[in-house]
């Protein structure tokens, strides 16, 4: 049941990626900076070590760019006098992390490579990184996107999923993208992978929408019966 739950991860991740650019290579970097995928590694695993959350963090920034206007590292965009930075959107302000995992391999990555790797690759590595890390699923990552250089808050506030919408909304935001229900689940679990609750009520709320969502369907049904 788990392992289902992490491959649809995957493929959430995978298709969120994949429509940003159309023109993506695994071994964009191989020429121009060789050691790019293993700086960005180390950088992530050392954040894990130290806060093992750290995880969760990196696939939801990744999410978070990916769903506004695709993989383009605008989420990473301060405000400036031409832009009105998609950090505070209330989808993702004050809760939003890992910014300063991206700004440290990419500060690692410029010391051999400046100007060669966008922070949009740097971000998708690193979401894949950390999945792999706690022991999630790995995948191949095209590269090559080129970072925006604006950002639209009225789309991100718009478009990503919010805490007060419906089950239907939910779905239908989702939809928009081009992903199920289940891969709608999936990416939502993998926000909070390497966290534990013990909030009773949380975790009854989690079941109730797992098997409303199931339906039939045993693929999607929790492990824990419905209370």
């Amino acid at each position: 049941m788990a392992a289902v739950g992490r491959v649809a991860a995957m493929v959430t991740l995978l298709v969120l990626s994949s429509k940003s650019q159309a023109q993506l290579s695994s071994s964009f970097y191989e020429k121009t900076c060789p050691s790019a995928l293993s700086t960005i590694r180390t950088v992530v695993r050392a954040s894990i070590e130290r806060e093992r959350r750290m995880a969760a963090s990196l696939i939801r920034l990744h999410f978070h760019d990916c769903f506004v206007q695709g993989c383009d590292a605008s989420i990473l965009l301060d405000d400036s006098p031409s832009i009105k930075s998609e950090k505070f959107a209330r989808q993702s302000n004050n809760s939003l992390r890992g910014y300063k995992v991206i700004d440290k391999a990419k500060s690692a990555v410029e010391k051999t490579c400046p100007g060669v790797v966008s922070c949009a690759d740097i971000v998708a590595v690193a979401a894949r990184d950390a999945s792999k890390y706690v022991g999630g699923p790995s995948w191949n990552v095209k590269l090559g996107r080129r970072d925006s250089t604006t950002a639209n808050i009225t789309l991100a506030t718009s478009q990503l999923p919010g805490v007060n919408n419906s089950l239907e909304e939910l779905i239908s935001l989702f939809g928009s993208k081009g992903l199920s229900a289940r891969e709608m689940v999936a990416l939502s679990g993998s926000h909070t992978c390497c966290n534990q609750t013990k909030s009773s009520s949380v975790v009854d709320v989690l079941i109730t929408l797992c098997w409303s969502i199931a339906g039939t369907d045993l693929l999607l049904i929790p492990i824990s019966p419905l209370p």
